[in-house]
């Protein structure tokens, strides 16, 4: 289905209408075509993964004049000087995880908590911090309404990870860190791993695997995220 004929069929919902059998329907096919088309076609191709993101139903994570959207290929504002980031690049990060199954996960940069939603349809547990308290608490509420009861919000800096929470099996930051936190290092699991975009004008996603402790590096993907911000900019 190509993206003007989503948009056509996403309009009636977007404006704020009950959506009808049909609407449903449009909105199960053109988030089955995201991700045949933009995230399976890219390469991602972990199974848990891709089921993840066809479940979790994107345009609910978007504000309303932009739920036509959802389902482009493009990052989306989602207020606060924030975005939803691009559907492949959540694939992509999600997949880098390597999740199996029952995993305690940290996400630092919880937005709209779209990408807290993917993960914990794949993960037992879900740890997602936000800076902005209204963003945090939006999420809370959105999550909780949809179900997802095993994901645990909260407002505050994410530069000290969740300690009491700790160690976690893998650890994802949604903004852009000019240098990996140590915090969040430290709070992974022996064989853990951690996916952060690092960089300020250029950015690349950045695999960081604890050994004992030892910290294995690897620069996967260059990218664009919105910056982090907090401790992390302290010197």
């Amino acid at each position: 289905m190509s993206f003007l004929a989503r948009t056509l069929a996403l309009t009636a919902f977007s404006c704020g209408t009950a959506p009808s059998t049909a609407d449903e329907a449009a909105l199960a096919r053109a988030r089955e075509a995201m991700v045949a088309d933009q995230i399976a076609a890219r390469g991602v191709r972990d199974a848990k993964t891709l089921a993840a993101m066809r479940k979790v139903p994107r345009h609910l994570f978007v504000p309303g004049d932009l739920q036509r959207e959802a389902y482009g290929d493009t990052p989306l504002p989602i207020g606060q000087g924030q975005t939803i980031s691009q559907p492949y690049i959540v694939g992509f990060m999600t997949e880098a995880l390597k999740l199996t199954g029952g995993e305690r996960v940290l996400e630092v940069g919880t937005g709209s908590g779209y990408q807290a939603a993917v993960l914990a349809e794949i993960a037992s547990r879900v740890y997602t911090i936000e800076i902005v308290t209204a963003l945090a608490d939006e999420a809370r509420d959105r999550l909780r309404r949809l179900g997802y009861d095993r994901i645990a919000v909260r407002a505050g800096d994410g530069y000290a990870g969740w300690p009491e929470a700790a160690p976690f099996d893998a650890i994802i930051v949604t903004a852009a860190a000019p240098r990996v936190p140590e915090p969040l290092k430290e709070q992974l699991r022996d064989g853990g791993r951690l996916i952060l975009p690092v960089g300020d004008a250029e950015q690349e996603l950045m695999v960081v695997t604890r050994r004992g402790d030892v910290f294995e590096e690897s620069r996967v993907l260059g990218v664009r995220f919105v910056p982090m911000t907090g401790k992390v900019r302290q010197r």
